[in-house]
């Protein structure tokens, strides 16, 4: 028998505890994979190649106040800029108040949209028909397999934000990777509903000529309005994102919380099992030095066994933590990015701190059963 053979057997000698330790260390790898993943979604994680060419542009103090519609041409004028267009959320519900059915809705201008968001892919007769139908929509292809829409269908959004109902008309659909589950209509259409509401917007949507002109031309914008009743707050879209979920509160206090005790619930299961499992085999370890096996070999098979515990428990949870990802991303209603995924970096410093954990866990009790002396583990009852 080999010394990976021997490790292999013992690490589950005893099969009740020993499946209990590895199911805890996979949740606990479970939550941490998922914390990983969303602190790269949100903080390392730069978006699609497109999004860096454009930038927000909202109210200083909150996206709960408007911008005068006048700022659209100030903003076009500044250099660097190609395309802007307005952008208003307007929160309506379909159908009922079931996450299935809410979908993130903008009302914006058709006419330019696209040339702002030239990542999406949508057949031109398709935008000529929004354009010219006022109570048009366009929709995420990814949406409208969905809820089973085509070309065509008709779609009544009831207004929780504004005090209308809107009934659109599909007349444009997208494919974009990943998908973003969005419905766009007329800011104009709105404008007509909601009297108040005309000659504004809830933030601009602008595309720039270059990436590296993104936070001159935030500066030069937000200079522009610095002293007028809507001064104004402009950023990448990736720094919106981020913004936005930022008022969710301190998320990346959150995250690094979670990880930092699931890391020590890690640490303190491993410990108390490999603990328990060295002092019940003390006298085993007195007669394995008495067939020859020196005080290395004893010390690298119960790390061993417990590093390898640790990586069963953590692959575990790693591949579990992956199809809770990729499920999430897809259920209707939930406003998780679909590009947050386990990828294979995540997985595995995901399963290196796991087999670091095991392997500082099991130091201490590995240490001292290697350095007994052979005549006291012999006489040792446990």
């Amino acid at each position: 028998m080999t010394l990976a053979q021997f490790v292999a057997r013992n690490a589950f000698r005893n099969k009740r505890r020993s499946i209990l330790t590895a199911a805890s260390i996979t949740v606990s790898l479970l939550l941490l994979t998922l914390m990983m993943t969303l602190w790269r979604g949100f903080y390392i994680d730069q978006g699609a190649p497109d999004s860096a060419l454009r930038l927000m542009t909202r109210h200083r103090v909150s996206l709960a106040f408007f911008l005068p519609a006048y700022y659209r041409d100030k903003i076009r004028a500044v250099p660097g800029v190609v395309h802007v267009v307005p952008m208003t959320w307007f929160g309506g519900k379909y159908i009922d108040d079931r996450p299935e059915n809410f979908f993130a809705q903008f009302a914006t201008d058709p006419d330019e949209y696209m040339e702002v968001a030239a990542d999406k892919e949508v057949p031109p007769v398709q935008i000529a028909a929004w354009k010219k139908d006022r109570t048009g929509c366009l929709v995420d292809q990814s949406l409208a397999q969905t809820h089973g829409w085509k070309l065509g269908d008709r779609i009544v959004l009831q207004g929780n934000i504004f005090p209308t109902n809107l009934d659109l008309t599909i007349r444009a659909i997208y494919k974009i990777d990943p998908p973003n589950n969005s419905l766009y209509f007329h800011t104009k259409y709105l404008e007509e509903s909601v009297g108040w509401f005309k000659d504004t917007a809830g933030f601009y949507f602008a595309r720039v000529d270059d990436a590296k002109s993104v936070t001159r031309v935030s500066h030069d914008i937000d200079d522009m309005f610095h002293n007028s009743p809507a001064p104004t707050k402009s950023e990448s879209e990736k720094a919106f994102q981020l913004d936005f979920i930022a008022t969710l509160g301190n998320v990346k206090a959150f995250i690094l919380g979670i990880c930092g005790a699931v890391v020590f619930t890690i640490l303190i299961v491993s410990a108390n099992t490999m603990a328990m499992s060295i002092r019940e085999r003390t006298r085993e370890v007195a007669v394995l030095r008495t067939l020859g096996f020196t005080r290395q070999q004893i010390l690298a098979l119960y790390l061993g066994e417990s590093v390898t515990l640790a990586l069963i428990g953590g692959l575990a949870g790693v591949l579990i933590a992956a199809g809770l990802m990729l499920l999430v991303t897809r259920l209707p209603g939930v406003l998780v990015p679909a590009s947050l995924k386990v990828t294979l970096p995540i997985a595995l410093l995901a399963l290196a701190t796991a087999a670091l954990v095991g392997l500082v866990s099991a130091l201490l009790p590995s240490y001292n059963a290697a350095r007994m002396n052979i005549v006291d583990g012999l006489r040792h009852i446990g």
